[in-house]
């Protein structure tokens, strides 16, 4: 058997390589840019060219390039030798490609000598068998974390340094493996892997057998790496590891910008475009760019119309499968993110860290213009709208513009429908939109469920506590008349106002020359024209035009029939 460490042959007989000596000659030569040890002054020289991207040696064949003529030697190899006659691909040496025939006929001559688990190729075992002895002896300066192998923590130092030898010469896109910039290439080629290994299940195709095997669990939902502090399982053990920093809260990647830590390098290379602005991925209808390819696979869906997940309880579709998942808690009514304080629990992460901030205060997104500051940066990113003029989300049936995509959902249920799914449960009175219930219950509960943070003082709606906060504790920001100096706690209040100094009523009622401020007081006048009646008493179903009119009357009704 053949070595792919030294070079030598492994006695037929023998198939325990565990204890099969590696290279162990001492490295003197250091590189200064990334401390990595060579043998000999000859491959430092020929290792610093990587850093300066000199590549001398072209091949005559193919023109690629390289940083070593030991490195063009080998590459041309790859013309003049066979490839494996299963699945296409070429190997430079014979005895490799031996042992890469291995894995298609399912013959595995190496095996562990701890737990006699066989594998086909030697290298596997060596990597294997680290799991048993559980050594890490390699230990990363920086952030303590410790490896198996030496080549592992040389790939994770890079980490931290922000060094990225691979750089793609169409592109200049760099990476930190060498496999990563040759899986990136494709990209540019348009090359596809060959793929050797088929699904049963479902007809798709893998180029190795054990990615097939971890696909393969997702028909038969097994399992098998459990997490030894809370009973979750998963599929793969990359998943346990990743689980595992949930727990120990280990966030060891920190932007060196604004320090925000990560538990993913992945994760902190995604944040740190946020700070750059760097938008590759850019959509082709609206030109909208993306700082990942999978937000704008999402964002393509917007325009397509591409519903492709759907919930298995209540035919709704959604676009991406976190949105499903979080939707499946609606009908499940889980909610595992609980808070510590107040024992409120939610559905998502991301609405527990906001919630969080109540508590504590804190509101780290501020807008550079008027210096209001929020809880979310959806909730800044929407503010923006406001100084930007920007209204994206216009409605199909009439063309009128919003700044949020809820908006334009309410609008479409209020204007465009008569649909009404939310029902009071004392009553019965339908609303339109699950806020108007909301404010609707405490007329049978007598229930303020707005409190003030700062005093004693509860209200019914949120716009009144708004208010209260503003007039009493000075907490918020005032929209402020040019004209007369008049405050006003919602912007929307403060539009309408200054329609009254121009003396524009832009809403004109169709049966008279009568004109209105606000399309609220031409829809109360347009009943007078006529003998519809929209609102109705819950308890006596009588039937009235306004409103005023319905209100007044279901208290008159309680008081008759006993209710409180």
């Amino acid at each position: 058997m053949f070595c792919v460490f030294t070079g030598d042959n492994i006695e037929a007989g023998s198939n325990d390589v565990t204890e099969h000596p590696r290279d162990d000659k001492p490295r003197p030569h250091v590189c200064t840019v990334c401390e990595k040890r060579f043998t000999t002054k000859k491959c430092l020289r020929v290792h610093q060219r990587i850093h300066a991207g000199e590549r001398p040696y072209a091949c005559t064949r193919c023109q690629k390039r390289f940083a070593s003529n030991f490195q063009l030697t080998r590459h041309m190899s790859v013309h003049s030798s066979k490839g494996c006659d299963k699945c296409g691909k070429i190997f430079r040496n014979r005895k490799i490609l031996e042992i890469h025939r291995q894995c298609h006929s399912g013959q595995k001559f190496f095996q562990c000598t701890v737990c006699s688990k066989r594998f086909a190729d030697p290298l596997a075992v060596v990597k294997h068998s680290g799991i048993h002895s559980g050594e890490k002896p390699y230990k990363c300066q920086v952030c303590n974390k410790a490896f198996r192998q030496f080549s592992t923590l040389n790939l994770h130092v890079k980490l931290h340094t922000g060094e990225k030898p691979y750089k793609c010469h169409v592109c200049s896109k760099a990476y930190i493996q060498h496999h990563s910039l040759q899986y990136h290439m494709r990209v540019h080629t348009g090359e596809k892997p060959n793929k050797c290994h088929f699904c049963d299940k479902c007809d798709k195709a893998f180029s190795d057998s054990s990615s097939l095997k971890v696909h393969m669990r997702t028909h038969t939902g097994d399992k098998p790496y459990e997490c030894p502090m809370c009973d979750m399982s998963f599929s793969h053990s990359s998943a346990v590891n990743s689980h595992m920093k949930v727990h120990t809260r280990e966030k060891p990647y920190k932007c060196h910008i604004c320090d925000k830590a990560f538990r993913f390098y992945s994760n902190l290379d995604t944040h740190i475009k946020v700070h750059t602005g760097e938008k590759a991925y850019k959509c082709r209808v609206c030109d909208k760019a993306f700082i990942q390819v999978s937000n704008l696979q999402s964002h393509m869906r917007v325009h397509t119309g591409e519903k492709p997940y759907k919930c298995r309880m209540c035919d709704k579709s959604f676009s991406v499968p976190c949105s499903l998942k979080l939707h499946m808690r609606v009908h499940t009514r889980e909610r595992p993110y609980k808070c510590h304080t107040c024992d409120r629990a939610f559905s998502d992460s991301s609405s527990l860290i906001s919630h969080i901030r109540i508590h504590t205060g804190e509101r780290p997104y501020k807008c550079h213009v008027c210096n209001k500051t929020f809880r979310q940066s959806s909730g800044l990113n929407t503010h923006k709208r406001l100084h930007t003029g920007e209204r994206p989300y216009k409605c199909p049936l009439c063309n009128k513009t919003f700044r949020e995509s809820g908006h334009l959902q309410i609008h479409r249920r209020c204007v465009h429908s008569n649909r009404r799914p939310y029902h009071c449960p004392y009553c019965g009175v339908g609303f339109k939109i699950k806020d108007s219930l909301k404010h609707h219950l405490p007329v049978h509960t007598g229930v303020k469920l707005y409190s003030c943070r700062h005093c004693s003082e509860r209200f019914k709606t949120k716009y009144k506590r708004r208010q209260h906060l503003l007039e009493s504790h000075n907490e918020g920001t005032w929209h402020v008349c040019q004209i007369c100096q008049q405050n006003f706690s919602l912007h929307c209040y403060l539009k309408v106002h200054l329609l009254r100094h121009e003396d524009v009523k832009p809403y004109v009622c169709s049966e008279c020359p009568k004109r209105f401020y606000t399309v609220y007081l031409l829809k109360s006048h347009q009943t007078m024209h006529s003998d519809y009646k929209q609102f109705v008493c819950g308890l006596c179903n009588r039937l009235f035009r306004h409103k005023s009119e319905v209100r007044s009357h279901f208290k008159k009704c309680c008081n008759l029939l006993g209710f409180k």
